[in-house]
């Protein structure tokens, strides 16, 4: 019996520390974003949605960043049609965006931005990707590339923006399916960096930027 009590008691916690942290990320991932004026050797843009790319468009434009990557691209989708959604003109388009077609998921995306990076010799880098997607993301990315400084912009989805994610059950699946996506994530950087799985969660969940090694 009391052994019984034990278990019950460990999964109840377990339950209950799992549901309290889906609340804080999805508290996390539905504010909105802040806007930051920074700068990066280089913007790297997760493919899965157009106002990703334009907005991605829109920092090389300014400055931000000395090239763009789009990883993770569609093989069906050709340069053209990726030229008109960025909003770019074809001579920067040409001349400062690279397409990476290897990535079919964010870890491949991760692996595929640290080989662009390695090879332009980049240390630090913005990363764009929906809000949602941003925690998933930055864990991934940093276990591929703890020495390489990661600066988070999110996107906002349209569909997403100013709603009350709990009175949504479409929104709401989408972010839990998301959380689960994520702690995995959270889980491979922990073991990478040998910290906790919570200390990993705060550092993608959180600021983004991962400590140097």
């Amino acid at each position: 019996m009391d052994l019984r009590r034990i278990v019950i008691g460990i999964a109840g916690a377990t339950a209950a520390a799992t549901a309290f942290g889906f609340v804080l990320f999805a508290n996390a991932v539905m504010r909105e974003p802040e806007v930051q004026d920074v700068h990066a050797d280089g913007i790297v843009v997760l493919t899965g949605g157009q106002t990703r790319i334009g907005e991605a468009a829109r920092l090389l434009e300014d400055g931000r960043g000395g090239r763009l990557l789009i990883s993770g691209v569609n093989p069906k989708i050709g340069r053209a049609s990726l030229l008109k959604i960025s909003g770019l003109d074809e001579k920067t388009f040409n001349c400062c965006v690279d397409l990476g077609y290897a990535a079919l998921n964010t870890i491949g995306n991760a692996d595929e931005t640290r080989r662009w990076a390695e090879a332009l010799g980049y240390d630090r880098l913005i990363v764009v990707t929906a809000s949602y997607h941003m925690p998933r993301s930055l864990a991934e990315l940093a276990r591929e590339m703890p020495n390489i400084e990661l600066l988070p912009h999110p996107v906002a989805p349209d569909g997403l923006r100013r709603k009350v994610w709990w009175l949504d059950s479409t929104t709401t699946r989408l972010l839990a399916s998301e959380y689960i996506k994520f702690l995995p994530a959270a889980f491979r950087l922990a073991v990478a960096r040998g910290m906790t799985p919570w200390q990993a969660t705060a550092v993608t969940a959180s600021s983004g930027t991962p400590p140097k090694s």
